[in-house]
Order: C-alpha cells, then structure tokens, then sequence
C-alpha cells in the first residue's frame, strides 16, 4: 500500500479545523501517490516517507516567497523538496514541505468558481508534484505536469482545472 507519513502545521485560525484539512490532505494525497506508484511506477523508500504541509496565511508566505524566490507577493501554495529529486526517481526519507496561503486560496476559489475543497485539492496535487520532481518552467514540462494533475484530479472526481488553456 502506498502511505506517507503527513505532518501538518496551522498557523491561520481562518482554516477549516485540522481534522478536516489531514482527511482531506490524506485523500487527496494518497490518490496522488497510488496514481503515481501505478501509472508512472514512481519507486518509494521502504518506509513512508514524511511530508509535511503547512496552512498559513498571505503574510505569511509572501515572507517565504519573498525570501526564496524573490518575489515579494503572496502566492497560493509553494513546495520545498527535502531532496532533488527527478521524476521517477527514488525519494529520500523526507518528501519536503508545501505551505498554503489561505486568503490567496479562497480569492483564486472564488474566482475560479471552484468551492475551497476543489482548489485546495488541485493544490495539493500541484504541490506534491513539484516535490517529486515535476515543474512547469516550459511548455514541455507545463503539458506533463498538467496533464499529470488532470489525471489525479480526475481520479478525485474532479474537473480539469487548465480545460481550455494552454499550458503554463
């Protein structure tokens, strides 16, 4: 059975309560993991390995944005990998981490017409790609991610967030 070993931080009271945000990180997360493990035979360590997801607020990450990537504005969700890792490659102990702004959350949700949950899940995915070692700074690279979170998301039951878009 695919697993990981989830660790979660709240640092944002306008969260849904922790309970709610590790079933919904778990889910959505373990549908992510077993696609991966059986459509891209992504190898995993013996032992799950760790990731750790943190829900905080816009101040919060535009600090972390800020100091990391240079760019001094919030952002929804960034991934910090524990190790560099290429796709399809075995990962380390440690997964990484991926921090959430929740005001951004809800604006794209809202704009999106999407409730919180379907945006949440989307980053979720979104995130814990990038921690596998998946990105988008090409077309190349946008068109297999995307298509990747398609996929997982489709799995969720949910719509494919980049319908009628090109790849970003």
């Amino acid at each position: 059975m695919t697993e990981l070993d989830l660790q979660i931080a709240v640092e944002d009271d306008g969260w849904p309560e922790e309970a709610s945000l590790r079933a919904l990180g778990e889910r959505v997360l373990a549908t992510a993991l077993r696609y991966l493990v059986e459509s891209e035979r992504q190898p995993l360590p013996k032992q799950p390995p760790e990731l750790s997801l943190v829900f905080t607020d816009d101040a919060s990450i535009r600090e972390i944005n800020s100091e990391w990537r240079g760019q001094d504005k919030p952002t929804n969700v960034l991934s910090f990998p524990a190790f560099p890792l290429q796709p399809g490659k075995m990962p380390g102990p440690m997964l990484g981490d991926i921090v959430m702004a929740r005001e951004t959350l809800e604006r794209e949700a809202a704009e999106l017409e999407k409730t919180f949950d379907e945006h949440l899940s989307h980053l979720l995915v979104h995130g814990f790609l990038h921690l596998f070692g998946y990105d988008h700074m090409n077309d190349e690279e946008a068109s297999v991610m995307e298509g990747l979170e398609t996929r997982i998301l489709a799995q969720l039951g949910l719509s494919d967030p980049y319908a009628g878009q090109d790849p970003v």
